[in-house]
């Protein structure tokens, strides 16, 4: 017998996130898996700027994980699924370092080179000179540990807007709070990080173009840490 025409057209659909969350609430087992995985490398890049360490974003994410597992059912479809994972999980990042009351440099993972372009908007340069690698690199690190030293609302602030490339808008969602705040947090974090920073840059403080102040670029990264955790 020949097969009808168009017999590829009965594949079943992808779900989307909002699909799956709601299979997941009504009791399908792999849905929040296969959630997860759609949308790891970046919900485990913004847990380790958040954190710090790898160690600390990975019981961050662990946490943010639970808490989007146990509470699927409150969503209620007022974001994107993906933002409100990036909220809880945000959220569970921020919990952990108010209750440490980390405000002192964290050590960074000595594979911080290593990490491959996964989690960032931000894309590398394509055949990079390997002098300016090494600068990249070195800057990377300060950059990193420089945002450790940040009070948690405006490193979780810059961490979305000038690494993860989120609008203003949607940070707004993810953080829960103004645009305006999401705003004054960015610019008092980049004002910190202007003088942290001020010795990495090339020429150092008096290199700077008049009129063109180092808090007034983002900081951008990218590269993204490898490496999220498998729930579980």
């Amino acid at each position: 017998m020949t097969p009808p025409e168009g017999g590829d057209h009965d594949a079943a659909p992808v779900p989307t996130d909002a699909e799956l969350l709601r299979a997941h609430v009504d009791g399908d087992r792999d849905a929040f898996g296969v959630l997860f995985a759609r949308h790891r490398d970046r919900l485990w890049a913004v847990a380790v700027r958040t954190m710090g360490n790898t160690d600390d974003a990975a019981d961050g994410l662990q946490d943010g994980l639970m808490a989007a597992y146990r509470r699927a059912g409150t969503f209620r479809g007022d974001s994107a699924v993906t933002t409100w994972l990036h909220r809880v999980v945000v959220n569970a990042c921020l919990d952990r370092l108010r209750a440490a009351r980390v405000r002192r440099t964290e050590h960074l993972p000595d594979d911080l080179e290593e990490y491959g372009d996964r989690g960032s908007l931000a894309s590398a340069a394509a055949d990079p000179d390997p002098a300016d690698v090494a600068v990249d690199g070195e800057r990377r690190r300060a950059v990193l540990a420089a945002l450790a030293t940040l009070p948690p609302e405006q490193r979780a602030a810059l961490v979305l807007v000038d690494m993860e490339g989120y609008p203003v808008a949607e940070a707004e969602e993810v953080l829960g709070c103004a645009v305006g705040t999401v705003k004054s947090r960015c610019s008092r974090g980049r004002a910190r990080l202007a003088v942290l920073l001020d010795v990495v840059r090339p020429g150092g403080p008096d290199h700077t173009p008049p009129g063109n102040p180092p808090a007034s670029r983002p900081v951008r990264s990218s590269r993204a840490p490898r490496g999220p955790p498998d729930p579980g």
